[in-house]
């Protein structure tokens, strides 16, 4: 009679793995599995906002002191110099302040989360986790910076005892379409950087010229009526022009038309970087190991 085998006891069972593969084709957008690693993305996020202020003398301070200076450097330029001041309903120090911390939001979204992939090339080449999580985290930690920068606005604003009005309501929606277009912008950017290391040279003069042609220092009524479609190409001619109607007022309504070509194509950015991004997810980590 041969005996029954016995069955693998647990101590001798051999051990599970986990095979992870690079996928072939078009990858969906999972939200789930991004809500299932948005820990993460609070970590890294924090992890980003320690390092940037680390070893600084004055710290958080300087979310505050940066825009200031270049509010003072453009009002006594562009404000009184150039004589952009008389052309507005609003006093120039608070109309350039309300477009200088939009626009440095947007700049730092757009060049860390373009650097993002090499900058965590360690873990990206040695962990799995959806991808689209850093360049993510790199927007949550910029929007810290510019919630701080707001009390600076706040305060110019009782100074001038300017007070919004009903159009508040609307700054959320505008500041999330900032967003969504640097991320889009970021996330092609990002995609590219870890085949072509030129983008991380590019990138910083490519938003020190983007931004003269927005309208950051100088209001959207001195273009020519003919020419302000082409501005409004532009994805924040619409963004910017709008934060500032919700924070100051009908003085600086945007155009109807002007703002729905730039959220056009500001949303066209951010679909299709999620494409582009999500298509070339797979070689990632072939280009960063490398």
């Amino acid at each position: 009679m041969i005996p029954a085998t016995p069955p693998s006891s647990p101590a001798t069972a051999a051990p599970a793995h986990l095979v992870i593969q690079p996928t072939c084709g078009w990858r969906t957008l999972d939200l789930r599995e991004l809500l299932n690693y948005r820990e993460l993305v609070f970590f890294l996020a924090w992890r980003d906002v320690k390092v940037r202020y680390k070893q600084t003398a004055i710290g958080v301070l300087w979310v505050l002191l940066q825009p200031l200076l270049l509010m003072a450097l453009f009002s006594l330029v562009f404000g009184r110099f150039a004589g952009f001041g008389g052309k507005l309903t609003v006093p120039y120090p608070l109309f350039a302040l309300a477009g200088l911390l939009p626009w440095q939001l947007f700049a730092r979204v757009l060049n860390e989360s373009s650097t993002s992939l090499v900058a965590n090339q360690r873990l990206v080449s040695k962990v799995y986790f959806p991808r689209l999580i850093i360049p993510l985290s790199s927007c949550l930690a910029a929007v810290l910076d510019f919630l701080i920068g707001l009390a600076l606005l706040v305060g110019l604003m009782l100074a001038y005892q300017v007070t919004p009005g009903w159009t508040l309501l609307l700054f959320p929606a505008f500041l999330l379409l900032m967003l969504l277009t640097a991320l889009g912008i970021g996330f092609w950017l990002s995609a590219l950087n870890t085949e072509f290391r030129d983008v991380m040279y590019a990138v910083p003069f490519l938003t020190q010229v983007w931004m003269f042609v927005s309208p950051v220092v100088y209001p959207t009524v001195l273009i020519p009526e003919p020419w302000r479609w082409l501005l409004a190409l532009n994805p924040l001619t619409g963004v910017l022009d709008g934060l500032r109607w919700s924070l100051l007022g009908n003085g600086v309504r945007p155009g109807t038309g002007e703002l729905a070509i730039s959220t056009a194509v500001g949303l066209t950015l951010f679909v299709s970087g999620i494409v582009w991004f999500r298509w070339r997810e797979r070689t990632f980590a072939d280009h960063l190991g490398g």
